[in-house]
C-alpha cells in the first residue's frame, strides 16, 4: 500500500487525538502509519496550523463574537465591553455578531462547527449552556463541543412584587401564596429561560404555588409587573433594581447566595425562609472544542487581565455585576454541576420549552 502523505498522517493523528496534540498526536501517527519519530516531527511542525507559533500571531485577522441574544441587552453590553478592550490591547477589530434564535442556540451551533483557530467566539449566558440541553433538541452538546475560555461574570436575580401585593419579604409572599393556591401570578421571560426556571425552583423549595405567565423577554415580564399585571416576578438586578428602589414594584429578596455590594440592606432569599435557594446568571466566553491550549491560554489570560481593571470593576458593580477569577478547569466542573442540577429541577416540574 501506498504510504501516507506528511499531511495525511498529521490530520488523521490530530483527528484522533483531539485537543492536547502535541504528544498524543506523535504517538497515534507512529501507531497508525509506522513513520520515522524525524519525519513525524518535521511533520507537525510545518504542517500543523495550531502549534506555537501560531498562537504566538493570534489573532491574524478580525474575531468574530457571536452572540444568540438581540442587541441592547446584558449579554450585548458585557461582550462589548470586553471586545473593546481586546480591540484595543490586539490591534485586531473584535465584531460583535448577533445570532438570536432558539433560544441562542443557534449563535453556539454556529461556534461549536467553526474552524477552531480563536477567530470565532461565543458569549453565552448561563441557559444556553447549562439549561438549553435538558429543553431543545440540539445538533451539539455544549458540555463536549465547545472549550470554555473564559468565565465572566455572575449576576443576581431580584425577587420583586407589584406593590398591591400585602408582602414585603420573601417569607410573606410564601405565606400569602400557600393561602390562595395558584391565584398570584409569577411571570418570567418565557418558558424554560433562567427567570422561569428561579421561580420553579422558588416554588419547590417552598411548597407555594403560583401560576406562571411566561412573556417574551425578561422586560416585557417587568413592564407587566410594573403595571400590575402580574404579580410576582425574578428580574435581573440591573433591569429590577431601578424600578424598585424608585418605589414602581417591591424588591423582597436576591437570588445569591450572599447580599449584593449594590444593594447591601437587602437580604438574600435564602436568609428570608428559602434556605438551599441560589440562582444567578452567568456570561462567559467560548470557542470550539478543537480550539487549541495555547490559543485558549492567551484569550483567558487576557479576558482576565481586562476584567481585574479597576474602571472595568466598577462598570460591573453600577450593572449589579461580580467578576469571578475561575480557572478553565473549575468553569468546567462547576458548568457540570449546574447542567445536573437544573436537569433535576427540569424534570421533576415538567418544564418545557413552550
Amino acid at each position: 500500500m501506498k504510504p501516507p502523505s506528511l499531511a495525511a498522517a498529521f490530520t488523521v493523528a490530530h483527528a484522533s487525538a483531539g485537543l492536547d496534540c502535541a504528544d498524543r498526536c506523535m504517538r497515534v501517527a507512529l501507531r497508525m502509519y509506522s513513520l520515522p519519530p524525524l519525519t513525524l516531527a518535521l511533520a507537525f511542525t510545518l504542517l500543523s496550523p495550531f502549534n506555537t507559533s501560531f498562537a504566538q500571531t493570534y489573532p491574524s485577522k478580525p474575531v468574530r463574537i457571536l452572540s444568540g441574544q438581540p442587541p441592547g441587552g446584558a449579554t450585548d453590553f458585557f461582550a462589548r465591553m470586553v471586545a473593546q478592550r481586546l480591540n484595543e490591547a490586539w490591534k485586531q477589530p473584535m465584531v460583535i455578531e448577533h445570532r438570536p434564535g432558539a433560544s441562542g442556540s443557534i449563535a453556539v451551533e454556529l461556534t461549536a462547527k467553526s474552524p477552531p483557530d480563536g477567530h470565532t467566539l461565543v458569549f453565552v449566558t448561563a441557559g444556553q449552556i447549562v439549561i438549553n440541553p435538558h429543553l431543545l433538541k440540539l445538533s451539539y452538546d455544549p458540555l463536549t463541543d465547545l472549550a470554555p475560555v473564559a468565565f465572566l461574570v455572575h449576576t443576581a436575580m431580584l425577587l420583586v412584587t407589584h406593590p398591591s401585593v400585602p408582602a414585603k419579604s420573601a417569607s410573606e409572599l410564601i405565606a400569602l401564596a400557600k393561602a390562595r393556591p395558584g391565584k398570584l401570578n409569577i411571570g418570567s421571560g418565557g418558558n424554560g429561560v433562567p427567570t422561569h426556571l428561579a421561580a420553579e425552583l422558588f416554588m419547590a423549595l417552598t411548597g407555594a404555588r403560583m401560576t406562571h405567565v411566561p412573556f417574551k423577554g425578561a422586560g416585557p415580564s417587568v413592564l407587566a409587573l410594573m403595571t400590575g399585571d402580574i404579580d410576582a416576578t425574578f428580574g435581573s438586578l440591573p433591569s429590577t433594581q431601578g424600578p424598585a428602589k424608585a418605589g414602581r414594584v417591591r424588591a423582597l429578596g436576591i437570588s445569591t447566595a450572599k447580599r449584593s455590594q449594590t444593594w447591601p440592606e437587602l437580604p438574600t432569599i435564602a436568609e428570608s425562609g428559602v434556605p438551599g435557594f441560589e440562582m444567578t446568571s452567568w456570561y462567559a466566553f467560548f470557542g470550539p472544542a478543537a480550539l487549541p491550549k495555547d490559543i485558549v491560554t492567551r484569550l483567558h489570560g487576557e479576558i482576565g487581565r481586562i476584567a481585574a481593571q479597576p474602571t472595568f470593576q466598577e462598570r460591573l458593580t453600577g450593572e449589579g455585576a461580580e467578576h469571578e477569577a475561575m480557572t478553565n478547569e473549575r468553569f468546567s466542573q462547576f458548568m457540570r454541576t449546574e447542567s445536573a442540577r437544573w436537569a433535576k429541577v427540569i424534570r421533576e416540574r415538567n418544564i418545557r420549552a413552550q
